[in-house]
């Protein structure tokens, strides 16, 4: 794919976390509506019928606290997610569901885990880790960015606090950053000068040409004839 179809604004970016969020919050007003109980649907580790949770489990929620505090950061990761990572967008997001769930069905303690917040760390990590694995500028930024708005949530893969499934933040936390090993295609490469190549021959540099072997700046004639003079530099493709 071409680089310079990376990063281009469209309404999935802002549709499909809205869509995803409005889900999730129609769920927890039918629970409340008509006095459902979809806790049981949750992760329930090492049972087979918890294994039903794996998929089910980011969409429930148990109070109007739980479900706000997890909506909020979801839609601006999966913004964030589907702006920067739009080619893999989707494939984060439903495996990341189903693998950081089988995780938490295998390590969990016995006890329905719901909620959101095993994606969102999912999100995090991921977002965080391969801006720092491609070394492009734009994602680096954004891996910064990451870290200023929800770095504290890393203390959350530890049993810090009762009734907080911190197996599910260490399952989504390992999952991000499997998928930010693992997920190498159409991410876009950092840019190289041609003048980075190890190969490059200076002598045909535009820019030394203009001094000498003692470092003085010479002034060709075309400078003079042009107020504006520019040197252009070219890119090379970075293959690595």
């Amino acid at each position: 794919m071409n680089q310079d179809g990376h990063f281009k604004f469209s309404t999935g970016v802002v549709a499909y976390p809205i869509a995803i969020t409005l889900t999730i919050w129609l769920i927890f007003w039918a629970e409340v509506r008509f006095g459902f109980n979809f806790s049981k649907f949750g992760v329930y580790p090492q049972s087979l019928v918890g294994l039903r949770g794996v998929l089910l489990s980011p969409f429930i929620h148990g109070d109007i606290y739980h479900i706000y505090h997890n909506t909020i950061p979801l839609f601006v990761l999966s913004m964030a997610l589907f702006y920067f990572y739009r080619p893999i967008a989707w494939k984060v997001l439903f495996f990341g569901i189903l693998f950081s769930g089988l995780l938490t069905w295998g390590i969990g303690r016995p006890s329905y885990h719901i909620g959101a917040s095993g994606l969102i760390y999912v999100l995090v990590s991921f977002i965080f880790f391969k801006g720092v694995f491609t070394k492009y500028f734009r994602l680096i930024a954004l891996s910064l960015l990451i870290v200023f708005l929800y770095g504290s949530m890393i203390w959350y893969v530890f049993p810090v606090k009762e009734n907080i499934s911190w197996e599910g933040h260490l399952s989504g936390l390992i999952t991000g950053l499997l998928f930010a090993v693992f997920f190498k295609k159409k991410i876009p490469k950092p840019r190289k000068f041609a003048w980075e190549d190890e190969n490059y021959d200076d002598s045909n540099d535009p820019f030394l040409k203009h001094f000498d072997e003692n470092g003085n700046f010479i002034e060709f004639e075309d400078d003079i004839e042009n107020e504006n003079p520019t040197i252009k530099y070219n890119y090379k493709e970075n293959k690595d």
